[in-house]
Parts: C-alpha cells; structure tokens; sequence
C-alpha cells in the first residue's frame, strides 16, 4: 500500500475518487484474453482464480459461502429448460466450433436489425400468449422455426425467459451468492476485480453467453436516444433474469418484499458495473497467467524428469535383454558336451 490506497489500484485505475468512472485498459494494449488459453490452461487458470478470489474477498473482509446446487430435473430435447452444454452439443452437430446457442444468437441477431431503436425494447413487455405461443413452437422445431415472424418485442420476451429458465442460473449456482457478495466491497475498482476474477472461473458455455449479451446490451445503451433504455434501465430489467431467486407461493412479507427490492437493486448495480466494464472481465491478469507460466513449466520438468527414467529403464532393460541373449549360445554349448 502507499499510504491509504492500495498500490494495485492505482497502478490499474488510479486515485479512487467516489464518482470518477473506472475506465478500463484498452484491449490494444497486448492482453490476455481467456479464450486465448489452451483448454488444459483453462483448468489452471480457475484453479489459480480461485484461490485469488478467495484470497481477495478475505482480505477486503467480504464474507461468502458456498451454496449445494438445488436438484433440478433438466431436457434433453427443445430450447428452453435445457442446459447450454446440451444445446451447444446439438448445434455443434451443425456449426462445429460455435460458442454460445444457435437460438440465443437468433434471439441477439433479431434485437441488434430491428430492435435497438424500439422505444422501451427489453422493458415493454409483449403479448403472454404469443409469447406461450412462440415458446411452444420453438421447443417443438427449433430446426425449422420460422424466425421471420419474432417482432423485437418477442425476441426481447424470448430472450429473458431462456436466460431465467436456464436450469443451471448463467452465473452458476456455485458463484451466484459469490457475485451477490460483490456488493459488500466499498471500491469500485475491487468490485471490478472480484468480477475480473468470477467472470474467469465460469465455466466457458456460462462465460461465452455471458459475454454475447453484455455485448448486446452495450448496443441497446449505445441507442438510449432512440430506445430510451439509458444504462440503468437496462441494469433493472436484466438483473431479475440472472438473481432472483424463485420464491414460492403469492403471500409474502413486508419484510421479504423490502429484501426482494434490495435484491433487485443490487443485482441491478452488478449488471450495470459488467456491462461498463465487460472489455476487462475477459482479459485475464498478468499475475495470474505468470503462475500458469509457472504450472506449465513445473509440469513440463516433471514430464521431463519421467521421461528421463523411463529412458533409464528402457536402456537398462535392453542392456540386460542383450547379456541373456550372448549367454545363450555358451549354454547351449555346455548343455552339448
């Protein structure tokens, strides 16, 4: 630290003044992006982020606790309610190498042509019974929908129920209470860091759709003039989607209801903060892709080293297979006599 601040911060954003805005580092600067990393340094990569991140909230006195996956049944068939590995396993049958859902990027595609300019787009809501009506129908031939008839206003409906139905939440049950903690950090610029970090140990299907709808989000921002969805619309019509919880039953508290609108407001800070700051949330620090330097490296010299004694106890081996067979002819000569 120098004095009060923390020297990390002020080598990535600077004096941390209340209001002034965190501006992120450019992407031209020769970073790191995840999708950049090998499968294998991936694995490492969550391993090293984890250790970080808990490191990290301990230190800012951020407590967080790891919450058991509710048991959910889940479809093999249809588009909504089934996990995005599945869909992605079908789609690739297709498009090999896609990274986020067909029918998701059908959904972005329509909303980015005709949407961006709807006045209210992602607030207003549409008719419930064609919206019924269009989720039948695309669970029923996703293949062969007929995407010319979706409005904007539909793709908008559409959209949000895919992401709330998602049986496995986009955040991921193991992260989600994690992501909620965020709220606890007093500085922009930690909060920042602890998405840097979550955002790198979801699970790539999660991180990659995560990703094209903050970039799609960005764009509906971008055209507040004309959609009149300024940034902190967007932030309160999105966050139910990816942190409500699925309360059961009509009758609630005042209390409860006043939990719920906290919840909501919180979960609206936290889209506000990665969608400003999704260019960062991909790139991956350079501290921790020294460490998987680090890993590789060490896995490397121990490849190496078996590799080593094994050739040991090959030529070992061979040499003694050789003696056997040079004694065999004397033998063979003394067995005669």
């Amino acid at each position: 630290n120098r004095g009060r601040t923390c020297w990390d911060c002020l080598c990535f954003h600077g004096d941390d003044n209340g209001d002034v805005p965190f501006v992120p580092v450019s992407p031209s600067q020769g970073l790191t992006w995840a999708d950049d990393l090998s499968s294998c340094d991936l694995v490492r990569l969550g391993f090293i982020s984890h250790i970080e991140l808990s490191t990290f909230l301990l230190t800012l006195g951020v407590q967080t606790k790891r919450t058991r996956p509710p048991r959910i049944r889940t479809r093999d068939s249809g588009v909504f309610g089934v996990p995005l590995n599945s869909l992605l396993e079908n789609d690739r049958k297709k498009f090999p190498g896609i990274k986020v859902p067909v029918v998701f990027q059908k959904l972005l595609c329509i909303l980015e042509q005709s949407g961006l300019q709807t006045e209210g787009i992602l607030r207003v809501p549409g008719s419930a019974a064609r919206l019924k009506y269009l989720r039948r129908e695309l669970d029923r031939c996703c293949g062969g929908f007929d995407w010319s008839a979706v409005r904007p206003v539909d793709a908008a409906g559409l959209l949000k129920l895919f992401i709330r139905e998602l049986p496995t939440p986009l955040l991921t049950h193991t992260h989600l209470s994690t992501y909620r903690s965020v709220l606890g950090i007093s500085s922009v610029v930690h909060q920042v860091q602890a998405l840097q970090l979550l955002s790198l140990l979801l699970p790539e299907a999660h991180r990659e759709t995560l990703r094209a709808m903050l970039v799609f989000l960005r764009k509906v921002v971008s055209n507040q003039d004309q959609n009149r969805m300024s940034l902190w619309n967007v932030s309160m019509v999105m966050a139910p989607n990816l942190f409500s919880r699925h309360h059961r039953g009509n009758k609630r508290s005042v209390a409860k209801q006043r939990e719920e609108m906290e919840e909501a407001v919180g979960g609206a800070q936290l889209v506000r903060l990665m969608i400003t700051q999704q260019d960062l949330l991909w790139t991956v620090p350079s501290f921790l892709l020294s460490q998987v330097r680090q890993m590789n490296q060490a896995s490397n010299q121990r490849q190496l080293g078996l590799t080593r004694t094994t050739r040991r106890l090959l030529r070992r081996k061979t040499n003694r297979d050789q003696n056997q067979v040079r004694q065999r002819p004397g033998e063979t000569e003394t067995r005669a006599r």
